[in-house]
């Protein structure tokens, strides 16, 4: 095996004659340069347009009576290769028609395995652009300029390969036990329907490896989320064994009835940001009671604001020192009891010991929905209510540690600044199949064509 290796980095390291035609690719198309013009074009160093030919002669034998047909006509067809340095590359191929003088036959050069179909690109220049797009992270605008190409030829043909090739593989459901729902908003604007549910594949957090999306529906509705469950295969369903989520009771339904023997999850996220909103609203409500308006600079209740949802020990003393004041006062007894409900929410999430968290947070849960818990704090009764009501959700956590819907908020993360690069999107179907190269899990399949 030593042998072996010491073998090919001898044979890594041997340098050979200057063959422009395996630098560009030539060979692996089988196709023979025979002449060369730079044009200088547009903003960029320019373009090279390199005359070829096919090289396979076999081409030119009848496919029915095996004679040797002869050149009818030709024609040069433009195909955008991969660029070299700053300079784009064009191929211009010569594509000859054949005839049989036997049979009557004609027929041309076939260029599929190039260029499918009447594609303007190279198969190694859509490649090429989706390892940028999605490696690199470039807008598909960009590395239209960098193949001196039109956006809407390379737009469609990487969303083509993106849809044929990677999502469309039947395997990439295999082995899916914990799913992620979540909703996102993948336009702003004021008419048609701005959210999508997301569906995320947990399942490889349990080894390291980070999470992928697996679809995305419009709607974020129990209906739009069961009926993707339901168009799943019945294998894929019974191998769910986890969905995470937030408090949406839409999600939790449709769970419950495609896919009945998963556990449904409430991660920490959601619960802390549903304490915290409820910390939020009793701070606004003293407020407006206190001085009749919503809070200004130099109110203690609202300079204190960020500081009340700021996690105890991560505090400095000079921020202790204030919440504590502000606690302090008798008018904000109700703030004071949202605020220790909300850290003791957390302190259950930071315990090591899972299951000394489970309990802590049980005997909060318990605590919070007792009648008359809370007098005149009602925001932290509602709390209490729906933590009751969704108690063993909640407490599921500690019990599936790795059902989370973090690494789910995560690539809505990643989704964010996808829109961001691309300014934005008006086609939905666009969106997804994006969003799937982005976060789907392909980067590995993407370099395999390189």
């Amino acid at each position: 095996m030593i042998e072996k290796v010491k073998e090919t980095a001898r044979l890594g390291n041997e340098s050979s004659a200057f063959d422009g035609r395996v630098l560009l690719g030539l060979d692996r198309l089988r196709l023979n340069p025979v002449s060369q013009r730079h044009v200088v074009s547009g903003s960029r160093a320019g373009v090279w347009l390199i005359g070829c030919e096919p090289a396979d002669e076999t081409a030119r034998y009848c496919r029915e009576c095996g004679a040797m047909g002869r050149v009818r006509s030709s024609w040069r067809r433009r195909l955008a290769h991969t660029p070299v340095g700053q300079h784009a590359v064009h191929l211009l191929v010569r594509v000859r028609r054949y005839e049989c003088v036997a049979c009557a036959r004609s027929w041309t050069d076939d260029l599929t395995h190039i260029a499918d179909g009447g594609r303007r690109l190279t198969d190694a220049a859509v490649w090429w652009a989706a390892a940028e797009v999605v490696l690199k992270s470039k807008s598909v605008l960009a590395c239209a300029h960098d193949l001196h190409c039109s956006w809407g030829a390379l737009n469609r043909a990487v969303l083509e390969k993106g849809v044929n090739v990677l999502a469309a593989d039947p395997r990439r459901l295999d082995g899916v036990e914990s799913i992620g729902v979540n909703e996102n908003v993948w336009r702003h604007t004021r008419t048609g329907n701005r959210y999508v549910t997301v569906i995320v594949d947990l399942t490889p957090r349990r080894t390291g490896r980070p999470a992928r999306l697996l679809d995305m529906v419009e709607g974020r509705s129990e209906k739009a989320f069961a009926r993707w469950l339901e168009e799943r295969p019945r294998s894929f369903r019974d191998g769910v064994r986890e969905v995470a989520m937030d408090a949406f009771a839409g999600y939790r339904k449709a769970a419950a009835r495609q896919v009945p023997r998963a556990v449904e999850i409430l991660d920490p996220f959601h619960i802390v940001k549903l304490a915290g909103d409820r910390l939020t609203a009793v701070r606004c409500r003293l407020q407006r009671e206190a001085t009749g308006r919503r809070g200004r600079r130099d109110d203690p209740l609202y300079k204190g604001r960020r500081n009340l949802l700021k996690t105890a020990r991560l505090r400095t003393d000079k921020q202790q020192a204030r919440i504590d004041l502000l606690l302090s006062d008798p008018a904000n007894k109700p703030l004071a009891l949202a605020h220790g409900a909300y850290q003791k929410i957390i302190d259950c999430y930071a315990q090591e010991d899972r299951g000394k968290g489970r309990g802590m947070m049980a005997e909060l849960i318990e605590s919070l929905a007792v009648r008359g818990a809370a007098p005149g704090c009602p925001e932290l009764a509602t709390l209490g209510r729906t933590l009751k009501r969704r108690m063993t959700d909640v407490l599921a956590f500690f019990d599936h540690p790795h059902g989370t819907n973090g690494p789910t908020e995560a690539i809505n993360g990643r989704l964010e600044t996808l829109r961001g690069i691309a300014l934005g999107f008006r086609n939905l179907d666009n969106y997804i199949t994006r969003s799937l190269l982005h976060t789907g899990g392909f980067r590995q399949a993407i370099q395999a064509h390189l």
